[in-house]
């Protein structure tokens, strides 16, 4: 199998195993990513992924370049300039939909936290892989490396790496790994904001497993709208991200079990126990009379100034 998928309580497991040709995404590799980025997405049981690759040369690097035998360059190109001006339904920009219709069927955004586990090389796919699906990421000091891998082949690329790079880390940067296309290491990564941690490689999965229990831990339902918001708002202006927040913070504390948890938890000072519980819709709130309602907008001053 070109990936290797497992669950252990509330963790998923998403493995590239391909090392015999060092990761890459071919085509049943891919579709069998995109299909393990589905089960998590649709597992409510699961509340974080770690994503890596299996031995300690490659986290993946890149996509399979090659076509099939009875294939034509002609045909090749002709199939890419038809592309360009009547993609294929069901693709987004080519690619086909994947479990979220904004990016390609294997490197989509998911809802639920992803750890990356960078166990070697990750480079051209790998590092769009990197770059858009995972949230926290963790490099091995000994194998890592990174390289974007296009240029220097005479091509910008087909997937959204750069366009995600240069949100990412600096423009000084992002431009240095874009037009140079030198690979580098964990440590030069680390450096520039591009991962969390480098870890060697005996304890790579180890403290990938820590971080995972951590976030398992949080209310679900908290994480996932956390990450969303994060992700569909970090570009539109601060008063109107913050009312998008507000409504969701609303919608957690008042239809959530989670929310009446966290503070009774808080209170008695004991570890909290999130299920990511959500409530029936109930009945209305009684109508008030003059006096009630007198009384309840002292009740809001006092509350919200």
């Amino acid at each position: 199998m070109g990936v290797l998928y497992e669950k252990k309580g509330h963790i998923a497991y998403i493995t590239i195993n391909n090392s015999a040709k060092a990761n890459i995404l071919d085509r049943a590799t891919s579709d069998e990513m995109a299909q393990a980025w589905k089960d998590v997405w649709d597992d409510p049981d699961v509340r974080v992924a770690i994503l890596t690759g299996t031995g300690d040369r490659h986290f993946c690097a890149g996509h399979n370049l090659e076509t099939r035998p009875d294939i034509t360059p002609e045909e090749r190109e002709r199939v890419r300039t038809e592309n360009i001006f009547w993609p294929p339904s069901g693709t987004v920009n080519g690619s086909r939909f994947g479990v979220d219709g904004s990016l390609g069927d294997h490197y989509p955004q998911i809802w639920k936290p992803v750890i990356g586990a960078i166990n070697g090389w990750a480079a051209g796919a790998g590092f769009y892989l990197m770059l858009t699906s995972t949230d926290i990421r963790l490099a091995c000091e000994e194998h890592a490396r990174f390289k974007f891998a296009l240029l220097s082949q005479g091509w910008v690329g087909h997937g959204p790496g750069a366009t995600y790079l240069t949100r990412q880390v600096s423009y000084a940067d992002s431009m240095k790994i874009l037009l140079s296309d030198e690979p580098f290491d964990a440590k030069e990564a680390l450096r520039m904001n591009l991962i969390n941690e480098v870890v060697s490689h005996d304890n790579l999965m180890q403290r990938a497993e820590e971080i995972a229990n951590q976030v398992a831990a949080m209310p679900p339902l908290a994480v996932r709208m956390m990450k969303e918001f994060v992700i569909r708002f970090r570009d539109i202006p601060v008063s109107e991200a913050w009312r998008v927040q507000t409504l969701m913070n609303t919608l957690l504390t008042q239809m959530t079990t989670d929310g009446d948890e966290g503070r009774k938890a808080f209170v008695e000072k004991r570890p909290p126990n999130f299920t990511g519980g959500i409530r029936e819709k109930g009945d209305p709130f009684p109508d008030l009379d003059d006096a009630q309602r007198a009384r309840l907008d002292e009740v809001k001053k006092e509350l919200l100034g």
